[in-house]
């Protein structure tokens, strides 16, 4: 049996996912997302590794951006396959894709203008990475399956996909293949979600594999407990109110944002902060928010209850949607404190920029970073310490309260990710580290041989890796 591991992506950084498995003949590519640490961003627009007319078929862990935002380029350039994943899954990566064209067109616009205006180029080409007809052409090619689903995806290779604690709809890939008499599992955590989070599941154990691709964002660290979150988030809240400051939140439409606000509902039910007037200014994110309503299978136990009872966590009193981007400015010209939350977590683009803008600058307003800042990005330049950073193409000092909250991570952190991985009984024949940063990557790598003996492999970019 000939089987061959390509890293295409996420190998000793965060995003970018894409591994290619060659074998019994057939090429499958699991994750085909978008780059979007600064120094990384180049590999977007260049060729893809493979000719995508060549693939057979795309395994989708789930929505997030860095695994699935490439897809409209791979379609564009000839893949014609099917794209495998959850119902919930293929909903979210619509709202997810189209949003993303939106946004591509227009920033290449936008930058053109610039530009010309400053009368220099980028080093970027001034056209979008794809358009918004681009992302239309892969929809039709998504083939949703419920989770535990045995699915065959070319001759002797069955997959299915199994609850990942992420986000609504993410999923952990268990791949088999049957060559004759042989047989080899494999597994792809995609992103590993959390055990006793709130709305969601908690992620599902495997006892066997024969090879293991596990994520390691959060492998060099542990997280902080949920009620240090809570604290922190009131203690933040209320000194801004106290100030006369805004709150920004930076927050990933999919599942993040809806966390937020269950955090924030449960804050204000238990008075330990003022009931604010809370801006949620994400279009994906309401439509996302909408999913979410629609999926109620795939809530745990206390979301399940919050429905039954006819209540919703995400619809606070004094929640306000904004849809335009009308009404996304006048936000600008309330007064008193108020709590944006708004796209996108890492900054790299969206409402939360113009946010940033108005509010950066000032010492009394605070800035909430919730999710993981990929080295490279405006996010990660900001809690990285920086006295200065550039937004839409201006510099801004930063004298806003700059506060990282770990405990809102969908990511499992070192010791969650152990805990997935030591449910499998026999060794495996080879564990490969992916999905983080370089030192975070090999942290876990060392920390995994340390505590088990096995065979771990930290691959770079582009690394190919045959398999018996």
């Amino acid at each position: 049996m000939e089987m061959k591991l390509r890293f295409l992506g996420a190998a000793q950084n965060v995003t970018g996912s894409r591994t290619l498995l060659e074998v019994n003949g057939a090429s499958i590519l699991i994750d085909c997302g978008l780059y979007q640490e600064r120094q990384f961003r180049d590999r977007n627009w260049e060729p893809f590794t493979v000719d995508p007319s060549t693939i057979d078929a795309v395994l989708l862990t789930h929505a997030h951006l860095d695994h699935c935002g490439l897809l409209p380029k791979l379609v564009r350039e000839g893949f014609r396959g099917k794209i495998h994943c959850t119902t919930a899954t293929a909903k979210i990566s619509t709202i997810v894709l189209l949003d993303a064209a939106k946004i591509q067109v227009e920033d290449a616009e936008y930058k053109k203008k610039r530009h010309k205006r400053e009368k220099r180029k980028s080093k970027y080409p001034e056209e979008p990475l794809y358009t918004i007809e681009d992302a239309e052409e892969c929809l039709p090619l998504f083939a949703p399956v419920h989770y535990d689903e045995p699915v065959t995806v070319s001759k002797g290779v069955e997959v299915s996909f199994h609850d990942a604690g992420h986000i609504l709809g993410a999923s952990m890939i268990k791949l088999s293949v049957q060559n004759g008499d042989e047989k080899r599992l494999f597994l792809f955590s995609g992103d590993i979600g959390r055990w006793d989070k709130p709305i969601l599941r908690d992620p599902t154990v495997f006892d066997e594999a024969d090879y293991v691709q596990i994520e390691s964002t959060y492998g060099d660290r542990v997280h902080e407990n949920d009620e240090d979150t809570k604290e922190l988030m009131s203690k933040v809240i209320n000194a801004t109110n106290n100030a006369n400051g805004n709150i920004i939140i930076p927050s990933f439409s999919v599942e993040r944002s809806q966390e937020i606000l269950y955090c924030l509902n449960e804050l204000m039910i238990e008075k330990r902060i003022p009931k604010l007037m809370v801006f949620l200014d994400s279009p994906m994110a309401i439509k996302v928010t909408k999913v979410f309503k629609d999926h109620p299978e795939m809530f745990d136990s206390e979301m399940a209850d919050y429905v039954n009872n006819n209540q919703s966590p995400f619809d606070l009193p004094n929640l306000m949607v904004t849809r335009t981007a009308n009404e996304s400015k006048a936000i600008n010209h309330i007064g008193g404190t108020v709590i944006v939350i708004a796209g996108s977590g890492m900054c790299t683009g969206g409402r939360v920029k113009h946010h940033l803008v108005n509010n950066i600058a000032r010492p009394e307003s605070a800035v909430l970073f919730v999710g993981y800042q990929a080295n490279g990005t405006l996010g990660r330049s900001i809690v990285d310490g920086a006295k200065e950073v550039r937004i839409l193409g201006q510099k801004h000092r930063v004298k806003a309260d700059i506060v990282r909250v770990h405990g809102f991570s969908g990511h499992a952190d070192r010791d969650e990710l152990y805990r997935w991985l030591s449910n499998i009984k026999k060794p495996p024949r080879k564990v490969f580290v992916v999905h983080g940063e370089e030192n975070s990557a090999r942290q876990f790598g060392d920390f995994i041989r340390e505590k088990t003996g096995w065979d771990v492999c930290v691959p770079k970019y582009m690394d190919e890796v045959a398999l018996d």
